[in-house]
């Protein structure tokens, strides 16, 4: 059974299908981050806009399985981002709810949306060619991250009911950014991982 889903997935008509999802996905979560872009220092701009920056890291993934090939730092980049900020946005809107704030259609929207990225990254994880040095460059650019995040002050914008557990949601960022190394190293990097490659 899951190896019929994993060559489902494997397919080149269902990769098409997900670029064509993901790549105007991409675009609107860096309008969705315009607002705070514009008031973020140059300096720190890369590292603001975590969910698009994310599914960009995977839009190259799904450019290259199309090519038949594999840019490993791509999908360990990709791949870790994709499960922490996926995880950290559903978290962080239900959050927000249970806080006081409305539950509107935007937070279904992103709760929906964001779910998809991390299963994406399980998804495909299997499919990817990482060595040891690819996951430990991405573990390096996720802490990073989250030093200028919550050490400079750059964190995603939050409803304000969070904003007294920032200190909390600060090490919860941190710690699921390790769980996602983890979950991409089970996946991708370990002797016994599933072989798979990309099917016409």
């Amino acid at each position: 059974m899951l190896q019929a889903w994993l060559y489902f997935f494997s397919r080149r008509t269902v990769i098409w299908l997900l670029l064509l999802i993901n790549v105007p996905g991409t675009i609107y979560g860096f309008i969705w981050y315009w607002n705070q872009l514009k008031a973020t220092p140059w300096y720190f701009v890369p590292f603001v806009p975590d969910s698009p920056t994310a599914s960009l890291f995977f839009v190259f993934v799904l450019i290259a399985f199309l090519l038949r090939t594999n840019w490993p730092l791509m999908e360990a980049l990709a791949g870790v981002t994709l499960i922490k900020y996926g995880i950290w946005a559903v978290v962080m809107n239900s959050s927000a709810v249970l806080a006081g704030a409305p539950l509107s259609s935007d937070i279904i929207m992103l709760n929906l949306s964001h779910a998809g990225m991390a299963l994406q990254a399980i998804i495909y994880a299997p499919f990817f060619r990482l060595k040891a040095w690819h996951l430990v460059a991405a573990a390096v650019w996720t802490v990073h991250n989250d030093i200028i995040d919550y050490v400079f002050g750059m964190f995603p914008w939050l409803s304000q009911g969070l904003l007294p557990y920032l200190p909390q949601i600060g090490y919860f960022t941190f710690l699921l950014g390790l769980f996602s190394v983890g979950m991409i190293y089970l996946l991708s990097l370990r002797k016994d991982r599933l072989i798979l490659s990309v099917h016409s």
